[in-house]
């Protein structure tokens, strides 16, 4: 009796090796497959079980260019000979495709093999990710547990006839970490991950995205209990309303029928689990958002500051940090940064440091990655004139001394004359000490006023202004014109939400009411007087510290930029004018 040399491994262990390009040639039987190592690691040879349909295992072999012998119809086609019979089969594929072609009255059948899914499938909690990697979103990991829970100890659940949600949609802000959960809920509960994009299932083809879901869903049953998930959902699943000209349904739509057909049907999914990720969540079909279908909605929002700190501990496990890093102040200076911006930080700042021969990151590191990823990359190779070096140094200086009186939680923390991106000729860069999440009246008014300092130093110093305020007036103009239309703070029109883009209003992209002729005349005329106000009030403040204002500026044409303790003695001269309480109060 022959003795088996052959040692028996898992499949995915397999699957790992074919893709690591260690897998010299496999040979496929009906009960089992066989393969060998490559020469230079060993030449070992295993055996493991088929786990997945042999013509997707093959397709894989080829890809990985892995001789193969196929024995399970009873022949040996080594991938070898497949050169000699491409030519004869491109000929014959041809053929009957065109025939087919022909026969559907220009339609592509879908037994060509594209209405298949091309899901990634990551076997049994091999996404590689579990709930210790995703940090900053503890509510979120809190709602998802009892899914993890449920596919796990399914039982108890079923003992006392609860069911759990057949689809979770998750929803928030790019970057916010929504696929990373979805992978860390497959990890912890150690079941099959089928993972797709909403854009994969649609082609130019009709039919083609329906099957696809089709056959996503009996694939998702065969390895149930298991997690489906379907990212950027919104490329499928907006409102329908008839797509065709003449009122058809387009290969979109069909692909959602499909879709809410195979989330509740006659045929229940038991144990399979939809998890949908979209940052769009308004444009989504009603009956996809219906219980039965999607069940439970999931915020994943921008990180608080602790939450911040917590995802860059996770993402400076493997970088060496220097003694001065401060990772809570940094999550202090990087409000509204998302996880996959910290991300990006961190890689900035192991980058800096590693062009800088540096043997760990410092916080000077992370500084400078800071003002990349807000202002962009530093170009001193961009030369100004004397009076452009001049004029942007007020500018800022300006910002800075009207800053420093305004209400909120802000403080100017630095100011550069260093240009930076692609227009940044200078920048004053301020940082909130708390996180909020309102804006009050008089901050909203203050903010105004900041927006226009610097423009106003220009108008003070050169009697005369530059292009450089472009990007204040855009951002003050849509801040006062906000105030006035979505958060009613205006006296004479009062709570009230107005759109003006009545277009935008007619096609229904908005919730906000279309206004008449006149009532835009006020509003164009209330944003103007706030503007108008702030500006004024702006000039006063300038006035009264106007050699301060000077003082400063020298100091900042001599160093380029201005930080710290010395930034801080100069703002802590500034004088207020006698009504700034009042028109911060009142308007």
């Amino acid at each position: 009796m022959k003795t088996d040399t052959r040692s028996q491994t898992a499949y995915s262990k397999f699957i790992e090796q074919v893709k690591s390009a260690q897998v010299q040639r496999v040979i496929l039987k009906p009960d089992r497959l066989e393969y060998s190592l490559k020469p230079k690691l060993g030449g070992q040879r295993y055996y493991t079980q088929l786990a997945e349909p042999i013509e997707e295992l093959t397709v894989l072999l080829r890809q990985h260019a892995v001789e193969f012998i196929n024995l399970t119809d009873n022949t040996a086609t080594p991938s070898s000979m497949v050169g000699l019979l491409l030519s004869l089969g491109m000929l014959v594929g041809t053929f009957a495709w065109l025939l087919k072609f022909n026969n559907s009255g220009g339609g592509v059948g879908i037994g060509l093999g594209v209405g298949k899914s091309n899901a990634r499938v990551y076997s049994r909690g091999k996404t590689g990710i579990t709930f210790a990697d995703v940090a900053g979103v503890d509510e979120a990991k809190q709602e998802l547990q009892e899914v993890v829970d449920f596919l796990s100890n399914g039982d108890k659940y079923r003992h006392v006839g609860a069911k759990i949600p057949k689809g979770v949609l998750l929803v928030g802000p790019p970057g916010t970490g929504k696929t990373l959960l979805a992978k860390a809920v497959a990890g912890e509960a150690g079941v099959p991950f089928l993972s797709m994009s909403g854009s994969e299932f649609v082609e130019v083809f009709v039919g083609v995205g329906a099957s696809r879901v089709r056959d996503l869903f009996n694939r998702a049953k065969r390895q149930a209990p298991c997690i489906i998930f379907i990212d950027e959902l919104d490329a499928i699943g907006k409102t329908r309303g008839g797509g065709l000209p003449n009122g058809g349904n387009d290969e979109r739509e069909q692909t959602l029928n499909q879709l809410l057909t195979e989330m509740d049907g006659f045929d229940g999914n038991d144990g399979v689990i939809v998890i949908a990720a979209t940052n769009r969540p308004e444009i989504l079909d009603p009956a996809l958002r219906r219980p039965g279908r999607f069940d439970r909605q999931v915020v994943v929002d921008r990180p608080d500051k602790s939450g911040r700190a917590e995802i860059l501990r996770v993402h400076v496990r493997e970088v060496r940090l220097g003694e001065d890093v401060d990772l809570d102040t940094i999550a202090t200076q990087t409000a509204g940064f998302a996880g996959a911006d910290l991300a990006n930080l961190v890689n900035e700042a192991a980058l800096m440091a590693a062009r800088n021969n540096r043997q760990a990151v410092l916080m000077a590191d992370f500084q400078e990655a800071i003002e990349r990823v807000i202002a962009g990359l530093e170009k001193r190779s961009r030369i100004l004139t004397p009076l452009e070096r001049q004029t942007v140094a007020y500018h800022e200086i300006g910002h800075a001394l009207v800053g420093a009186l305004m209400p909120g939680n802000t403080k100017v923390s630095k100011i550069s004359i260093v240009p930076r991106g692609l227009a940044a000729l200078g920048y004053t860069l301020q940082t909130p000490e708390t996180d909020r999440f309102l804006l009050l009246e008089d901050e909203l008014r203050g903010q105004l006023a900041t927006l226009l300092g610097g423009r106003s130093a220009e108008e003070i110093i050169f009697g005369k202004v530059s292009t450089g305020a472009s990007d204040d007036i855009q951002k003050a103009t849509d801040l006062a014109e906000r105030a006035i239309t979505q958060y009613g703070m205006s006296a004479t029109l009062g709570p009230i939400a107005f759109e003006k883009n009545n277009a935008q209003f007619l096609e229904g992209n908005s919730t906000r009411r279309a206004i008449s002729a006149e009532v835009a005349r006020e509003i164009d005329r209330q944003v103007k007087q706030s503007i108008d106000k702030a500006h004024d009030m702006a000039l006063e403040i300038l006035q009264l510290n106007r050699g301060l204002l000077e003082s400063a500026t020298r100091l900042l044409l001599e160093t380029e930029v201005l930080e710290g303790d010395r930034l801080q003695a100069i703002l802590a001269q500034v004088q207020a004018p006698a009504g700034l309480t009042a028109w911060l109060m009142n308007g």
